[in-house]
């Protein structure tokens, strides 16, 4: 093998996993690294924010090989994604999966240095995984799908560290992550709507129709104000240190302000817009972390 052959492979495999595109996998990120400070009560440790973040790289890098793979006769129709390397032939399927079971592989590995809970969550976060590129198949709504998909993070972050799934906390955080993907993936498959009513695939964008905008603003409030209850059933904030109130407070009108911004680039629905919006999500994300890594060191 030649070193172009080699570069060339590497792009290849690069394209594949979207590396240059951080946006999905920082939308993976920080509702598990919240989860885990929160687990933690602060500072989770070296071992186990390394492990995370790089699972986190690791898997959502593995789903974007399965997705390919399972859509790639689907994305042939669809303006977004006929270039990518599975869908254009640049990368055989099997490839893609092999690439996408070595991911997975170095991400188990992982989660072996971790506990015994931590590893059995992991194959539960497999398989929903491995069932979100299907669901877009048969269920209306497979923006839902992904949520749970997006948020097994969480309780594999609470089993690391207390070796126990606190199940009020988890629950809370998981709805408030499902929520947000259905928020954010509406947007996302607003983008392709035209293409998908076309070849007949199920999505959130065109099972909500006129109402899709509504509906995302309406997402976008319910995961504030159930991120805004854990964070007060952490910090008790009722009776709380003043520079915890003045932080959370911030944090919430920011993402208010975040979300008034997205209403303003989607309520057109036309294509460039939407996508920015769903682009742009992490900064959702980095704002509740920021908060909680605050709050915690004040």
């Amino acid at each position: 093998m030649t070193a172009a052959f080699l570069r060339h492979k590497l792009a290849l495999y690069l394209d594949l996993i979207r590396w240059n595109r951080p946006a999905g996998w920082l939308l993976l990120l920080w509702p598990t690294l919240v989860a885990l400070c929160l687990a933690a009560g602060g500072w989770p440790g070296w071992h186990l924010l390394i492990v995370f973040t790089l699972g986190t790289i690791l898997m959502r890098s593995a789903g974007c090989c399965v997705n390919d793979v399972a859509d790639r006769d689907f994305d042939r129709h669809v303006q977004r994604t006929t270039a990518r390397p599975v869908t254009s032939g640049r990368i055989s399927s099997k490839e893609a999966l092999a690439v996408g079971g070595v991911l997975a592989l170095a991400a188990f590995a992982l989660a072996l240095t971790t506990n015994a809970l931590t590893v059995y969550w992991s194959f539960a976060a497999l398989a929903v995984a491995l069932a979100y590129p299907f669901a877009k198949r048969v269920v209306s709504m497979p923006q839902a799908v992904l949520g749970v998909a997006f948020s097994m993070g969480i309780p594999m972050a609470f089993a690391a560290v207390q070796g126990r799934v606190e199940w009020p906390t988890v629950a809370l955080l998981m709805l408030a992550n499902l929520f947000w993907v259905l928020a954010y993936d509406t947007e996302y498959a607003m983008v392709d709507r035209d293409d998908d009513l076309k070849i007949g695939m199920k999505t959130s964008a065109i099972t909500l129709g006129r109402f899709d905008v509504a509906a995302i603003v309406g997402f976008y409030l319910l995961h504030t104000a159930l991120m805004a209850c854990v964070l007060g059933m952490k910090f008790g904030l009722q009776a709380a240190k003043p520079a915890w109130i003045a932080i959370f407070s911030i944090a919430v009108l920011l993402v208010l302000a975040q979300i008034a911004w997205h209403w303003s680039l989607i309520k057109t629905r036309q294509r460039e817009a939407c996508f920015r919006a769903f682009t742009q999500n992490h900064w959702i994300g980095l704002l509740w972390f920021v908060a909680v890594v605050l709050m915690y060191a004040v």
